[in-house]
């Protein structure tokens, strides 16, 4: 059921989510976590390893469905879509860039970077002129007849941002998709990726720990153990001590 119209998201965020809450086996990953995201905005998740960031973008990509809260695309509850309308929706209008680039081995490289328009019935030449413009942007168009197995890891990862491009998604999701990388082969993925939201129009969500690639985005929204970082400081127990404030700020 659509919500009433006075509690759907503002016009002006392409991604919208309120009141997130989400747990893996009784341990709280996300609580209380709202947040809004304008189309052709780069939005950097910051954050240390376990502080909900992956399951944050795993929520408003529709991979998982949170257990409280609204998710809303385009002023379309996806909180609400069954299993194969949310399904439909990642393949159509989003594209996916983890830190494992998650390629088929069977699969040529350009028959990966294809696979989302392929899936989506374009047609065999469309789907790989589309993938091959991408691999081209990313230096690796020579390497489109190879199988994943005799690509370097940076190789594989430039595909499987390739294949997050090719459908020009309306939002991409990237979970820490530098992690693998020298900085190199870091500066090239977050130059492709950035310059072709700015010339799409695309929307970035960004996961990240690595300071030189969350400088990248327009804005920052860090988490810290599920609960946004401000809101997660002031449900910490209060020092009892100056000296004990002191150690907080020292270790914060």
């Amino acid at each position: 059921m659509v919500a009433p119209p006075d509690n759907a998201p503002p016009d002006n965020d392409v991604l919208w989510a309120r009141s997130l809450h989400y747990s893996h086996d009784s341990s709280p990953a996300l609580v209380e976590i709202s947040v809004g995201v304008r189309q052709g905005e780069i939005l950097a998740l910051t954050g240390p390893r376990g502080s909900g960031k992956t399951t944050l973008l795993r929520c408003l990509s529709g991979q998982l469905r949170p257990q409280q809260g609204e998710v809303w695309f385009n002023s379309v509850p996806v909180h609400t879509m069954g299993a194969l309308v949310r399904e439909r929706l990642r393949r159509d209008r989003f594209g996916w860039i983890g830190h494992e680039p998650q390629l088929l081995p069977e699969l040529k490289v350009w028959e990966n970077a294809a696979l989302p328009l392929l899936l989506a019935g374009a047609s065999h030449r469309s789907a790989r002129k589309a993938a091959c413009e991408w691999l081209d942007r990313l230096d690796i168009a020579g390497l489109s007849r190879k199988r994943p197995g005799a690509l370097t890891r940076a190789e594989c990862q430039r595909v499987a941002l390739a294949r997050a491009l090719a459908n020009e998604p309306a939002v991409i999701f990237a979970d820490e998709p530098t992690a693998p990388l020298h900085r190199t082969e870091r500066d090239l993925l977050l130059r492709t990726l950035t310059t072709a939201a700015r010339s799409h129009d695309i929307t970035v969500l960004l996961a990240t720990h690595d300071e030189a690639t969350a400088a990248v985005a327009d804005r920052r929204i860090a988490l810290l153990d599920g609960r946004l970082a401000g809101a997660a400081a002031a449900a910490s127990p209060v020092a009892d001590t100056t000296e004990d404030q002191a150690a907080c700020s020292l270790s914060a």
